[in-house]
């Protein structure tokens, strides 16, 4: 009963009978299917599920240098493959049509922040320091953390799709605390 009470409060923000829903896809980082729905004409929610990218070679060396396999492990390489990406968030939007002067449509430049969960599958390669013997650790990193961003989108007015730009940062709370990782996208959603 709990999980389904969880459930419903995560699910409600969807069901609501907002002006914009849309779906769509986002190229960027990450690579995601988003939904966004409007609570009222400034606030915004959505969900987006996707492909996490790797990060920086330096990153899983220090990650693994943190928690050696035994101890006289000693790195020689790695292999990272991209994992999933789930984020939720909510945005304050504000209308810019007037100041482009946009006379078909209109543009919302938004900003906002929201959680994100990350994973990434590694396969270090290492050797016990002591022979030319080489051992293979398989691990899941698992990142967690809030992010923040800023974007604009333009609503077209004879076809029910927008096209929407946006940068922002993802900080790390959970695995590394501090890391900090640059994201943007451009993306398409059909409105419904």
């Amino acid at each position: 009963m709990k999980y389904r009470l969880i459930l419903l409060f995560v699910c409600l923000p969807f069901l609501s009978f907002a002006q914009e829903r849309g779906i769509g896809i986002r190229l960027g980082e990450p690579f995601s299917v988003t939904f966004k729905d409007f609570l009222d004409d400034n606030i915004s929610i959505e969900g987006m599920i996707g492909s996490a990218g790797v990060n920086g070679a330096s990153y899983y060396q220090k990650e693994f240098e943190s928690n050696l396999p035994t101890s006289n492990a000693f790195y020689i390489s790695h292999t990272a493959k991209k994992g999933i990406s789930i984020n939720v968030r909510a945005a304050y939007h504000e209308d810019i049509t007037d100041v482009f002067n946009i006379e078909s449509g209109y543009m919302l430049a938004y900003g906002g922040a929201g959680v994100q969960f990350r994973s990434t599958k590694v396969t270090y390669t290492y050797t016990d320091g002591q022979s030319s013997t080489q051992a293979q650790d398989n691990r899941t990193n698992g990142d967690f953390g809030p992010e923040a961003f800023i974007g604009a989108e333009y609503y077209f007015d004879d076809v029910p799709i927008s096209v929407f730009g946006e940068a922002g940062f993802f900080l790390e709370l959970i695995d590394r605390i501090g890391h900090i990782k640059g994201q943007g996208g451009i993306g398409v959603r059909y409105i419904f």
